[in-house]
This record gives structure tokens, sequence and C-alpha cells, in this order.
């Protein structure tokens, strides 16, 4: 399914952050994400945020390079001409990039590989489903005598919400709906295959979703994101309990009981640990492993989870964190940073299309936005030193969680600045002769 951790770092052909390079065996899927290019819609995602951002820096460097130019000619200043040619060449980049975002995204992004080889370029939306479906099928065949892990990343409840005919108009929920139903039975085939070759009680499944629902998403009067519900916010919001607060489904007869409701905060970094422990192996002990197994807690040894504390972070800012005070069962939660929301009663930054993480969209609080979530799930009465007579107490609590929890972290390359998301022809995945990369697997003797 849906990889979205990119393929190359120096070269095309270096593969430095495909999945077979971080310890999966098999790989079939989208190496990047689902966009509304990828459908050629008239509603460009990718281009609407990065547009403007790319047509800036553009503007910039060109007139950085045309003074650096007169400036050289006219000896008011030394520079030299590698270091105006080098200017140049980024802000050509940066301007192909711009162009590229308003028709080149749906082939340069939209692609589906099987291992190291590219099979579709650009996918056809219409077989992506039948073809997903029937790659996890055909693996659990192929590996049901021996342990196996299988992470299957749907690409459906995600714009532009991808939905065969066969579905389309069964919920009264409009598309989005219909895209959930198509889901839910993918999920259902998938857990007849198991059935079926009798791995249903020797088998962990564990179905979630990475976060709430997007806001933001419309198409004319529909609503593409789904709804949080009571929560506010909702997807790339790192703070607030609509963009971070999602059901998690297990499944696993014979061991652990069916119809128990869990009401414990745990993480998708849980996921880790618990897989290492259900092989039988170790964690590395060289390094803080933020999550927790949860045998202990779904098989009813433990009572409570065992994360005390959960920071939330908006790309590298941390928005938020979360206390679970064991001994008063009370969940509090302290925000650092909150998005301004357009418009302002809204909930969601609908004239960005999805809320900042930095910059003049969030807001900053000094002290902290302060929430008993046990009392108040819904954020909507932040407390303070005169209303909570145990806020100094909490946010001194919380104060050391953070501090402790910096010194475990090791800084990295920001992954979100705008070199590291310009488009980078020597980089880019090609089925074919670089540019004309046009594949379908059909056609594809392999």
């Amino acid at each position: 399914g849906k990889w979205h951790m990119g393929v190359n770092c120096k070269t095309r052909h270096d593969h430095c952050h495909h999945p077979l390079n971080h310890g999966f065996d098999y790989f079939y899927g989208m190496p990047f994400t689902l966009v509304n290019e990828c459908e050629g819609t008239d509603d460009p995602e990718l281009a609407k945020s990065l547009q403007d951002s790319y047509w800036f820096y553009a503007q910039m460097i060109i007139l950085a390079v045309f003074t650096l130019v007169i400036g050289k000619l006219a000896n008011l200043f030394p520079v030299k001409w590698k270091i105006i040619i080098c200017l140049a060449i980024c802000g050509v980049l940066h301007f192909i990039s711009w162009f590229s975002s308003y028709g080149f995204t749906k082939y340069w992004n939209c692609i589906l590989m099987r291992n190291h080889d590219i099979t579709e370029q650009p996918m056809n939306l219409q077989k992506t489903t039948s073809n997903m479906l029937k790659e996890a099928i055909i693996f659990i065949e192929r590996n049901k005598h021996r342990p196996f892990l299988l992470f299957v990343s749907l690409l459906h409840v995600h714009t532009p919400l991808i939905t065969t005919e066969k579905f389309q108009g069964r919920s009264r929920h409009g598309l989005y709906g219909d895209n959930v139903e198509e889901m839910d039975w993918m999920v259902g085939k998938l857990l007849d295959v198991i059935d079926k070759e009798d791995l249903k009680n020797t088998t962990f499944i564990y179905f979630a979703s990475d976060h709430g629902g997007f806001l933001e998403a419309h198409r004319g009067n529909s609503q593409f994101g789904g709804w949080n519900g009571i929560y506010k916010g909702g997807k790339g919001m790192g703070g607030w309990e609509g963009g971070i607060r999602v059901p998690g489904i297990v499944r696993w007869p014979g061991v652990l009981p069916a119809g128990t409701v869990i009401d414990e905060p745990t993480s998708l970094m849980d996921i880790y640990p618990t897989v290492v422990q259900l092989a039988r192996g170790t964690v590395p002990q060289d390094r803080v492993v933020d999550g927790h197994t949860l045998l202990p807690l779904l098989q009813g040894t433990e009572q409570h989870s065992r994360h005390e504390f959960l920071f939330h972070y908006c790309g590298a800012f941390l928005h938020a964190v979360r206390w679970h005070h064991k001994d008063s069962g009370t969940v509090w939660k302290a925000h650092y940073a909150t998005p301004v929301f357009q418009p302002e009663a809204s909930g969601a930054c609908f004239r960005r299309g999805i809320c900042p993480c930095f910059g003049d969209g969030v807001t900053h609080h000094d002290p902290p936005l302060l929430f008993n979530l046990s009392q108040d799930p819904s954020e909507a009465n932040p407390l303070s030193a005169d209303t909570e007579p145990l806020f100094d107490t909490v946010m001194r609590r919380i104060r050391g969680a953070v501090e402790e929890h910096r010194k475990t972290l090791t800084p990295v390359p920001q992954q979100l600045s705008p070199y590291n998301n310009i488009w980078k022809p020597w980089l880019q995945p090609c089925c074919g002769t670089f540019p004309f990369c046009w594949c379908h697997e059909e056609n594809n003797e392999a």
C-alpha cells in the first residue's frame, strides 16, 4: 500500500528510503502518497500547498542572481561565477518544480512499485483496489506455512477517495461513505483468507487509522475527509484530539477475549515493540524506544497503559503533551502551540488547505493551554491557575517530563525544509528513459 517515505537519496537507483532498505522483504504499493492530482481532478492538492512556496523562492533566487550578475559585471562587489551558476541552477529547479506542479505531479508522484521495479507510471486508479487486494491475498497464501508480517496501508479513506464503480452510491454519506464501505469490504476479504487458511487463532491483527479526519478536504459541498465527532481539530494538527485520537481494533481469537473495550491511551508507536514480542525478539537496548508492547494490556495482565506521557508533534515541533496520572486516572493535556483556525471558529484551516506547524499559522501559549481530558474530551474549557487548584502541580510535572524527553532526542535534518521538498530530477523514479516515464504493468514482460 502507501509507503509515503520516499525512495532515493543521492541517485535515481540508490533506494535508500525504500521499504526493502528498512527491514521489509517484499513491497507492492505507492512509494509516495495519494493526492488529488493522481485522479486528474480540477482540485489540486499537492500543488495548492507548494505552488506559492515554489514561486516565491524562484522569484527571490532569480532576483538574487540578477543582482549578483550586475554587481559582478559592474565590479561593485567580488563574487565567483561558480556561486552565481549554482544559485541560478537552484532557481531553475524551483521554477521547474512550480511549473511541473501544474500537471506533471501525476506522472512523477503517482506510481506503483513492486520491490525496486516501477510497474505503473502513472498508476491506473481503476485497478489499484483489486491490485492491492490481490497482492495481499497472494502474500498470505505464499507465507501461510511460516510466521509472516503483513503491513497493509490502504489507499482508502484518503483523498481523492478512489472508489470502484461497484461501491459508488452505496452509502448515505456520499463518496466518503462509499469509500469507507469499500475499505470495510477489503478488510473483510483479507480476514476471510486468514480464516480459510486456518490461520485465525495464530494471527494477531491490528487495525487503526494514522490520524483523524481531514476536515479541510472538500469538493463543492461534499465533505471528503471524514468527521471527528466531539473532538476538536483534525488531520495535520499535532495537538488537538480530532487530529490524533483514533480507535484501534485488535483481533486474535483464542488468545484475546472478544468484545473487550480498553479505554487507555496507547500509540501507533506501540506496534513495533508488540510485534517484536510476538516474534520472541528483543527491542534495541542502546536507545530509548517510545513505544510499549500492547500484549499485557490486551491480555488483561495490566490494567493501565504503560504510557505515562505522550508527546504530540506537528512536524518537528512539539505542540502538546498528554499526562496520564496513574494514581487518579486523570488524563491531562497541555498545548504549547495550536493552529490558527481560518475562519476563527471553524475548527479547521480552510484557507490554507491544511494547518501549518509553525510560523504565523500557529499561536504559542505561555503558560500552555491545559485541559482535563477525563472531564473535557472536547477541549472546550482551558484551565488556569484560577480555575484549577492542581494547575501549577500538573504543569510542573509536564515540564519535567518534556525536559527528560528532549534529552533522548537526536537532531536530524529538517525533512520538510524547502530544499528537501523541491523536485530533484536526478532522484525521480522513472520506468523508462527520463523524462519519458510511462509504463503499465500489463505491458511489462515481467
